[in-house]
């Protein structure tokens, strides 16, 4: 009997198939590292089922019933060790911010810029995803290609300190994405940022 998983969000889940004795299909949701919420959609013939809390389970019987179930994080290392062995090391997050209208970096990020660069360096294969922000000052436009000329700088400073540089990624999001959100034409040194995912 066919199984469908739809995995909606960042979710991350440990699906195991039992030996023929045992012919079902186990479905666990996994916390996301985040905290972010994930949820997985378990269907078969029978119907679908949506988990979306950390340790439930969604177990698919022999005739493609579905039920509920609940683990713990201690049950799922004990039973799939390997499986969470495979996993790669969590994201991590940095922000550096921005001089006003410009992409040079504050005299501050310059010196946090020295963490980032030691952290991707110490990830074997890291890849790191620079994305450039803008406060809400000045046109809409205009804001979106400072936010990549952000991000492009950022990922320049990376490459010229010795990283690889098929290995980072520049974005830029305008003002759409504030760190702290404001009217328009205001001024908010906290949203003139990059923000490095290494991972």
């Amino acid at each position: 009997m066919p199984i469908r998983h739809t995995l909606t969000g960042l979710s991350l889940a440990v699906i195991a198939w039992l030996t023929a004795c045992a012919p079902t299909t186990r479905v666990t949701l996994l916390p996301q590292a985040s905290g972010k919420a994930s949820a997985v959609e378990v269907s078969t013939s029978k119907g679908s089922q949506r988990i979306d809390q950390p340790y439930q389970v969604a177990e698919v019987g022999r005739s493609g019933d579905l039920s509920l179930a609940t683990t713990t994080a201690e049950a799922v290392r004990e039973r799939h060790p390997q499986l969470l062995a495979l996993q790669p090391p969590t994201a991590e997050r940095f922000t550096l911010e921005f001089d006003p209208g410009t992409s040079a970096l504050t005299p501050e990020s310059l010196t946090r810029l020295e963490a980032v660069i030691r952290n991707a360096q110490s990830r074997s294969g890291g890849e790191i995803i620079v994305t450039g922000h803008t406060d809400r000052q000045g046109p809409l436009e205009a804001n979106d290609a400072l936010s990549l000329e952000r991000a492009q700088a950022v990922r320049a400073l990376l490459v010229e300190r010795g990283f690889n540089a098929e290995r980072i990624e520049a974005v830029g999001r305008g003002e759409r994405e504030p760190l702290v959100p404001t009217d328009d034409e205001v001024v908010e040194p906290r949203n003139r940022r990059a923000d490095i995912e290494v991972r």
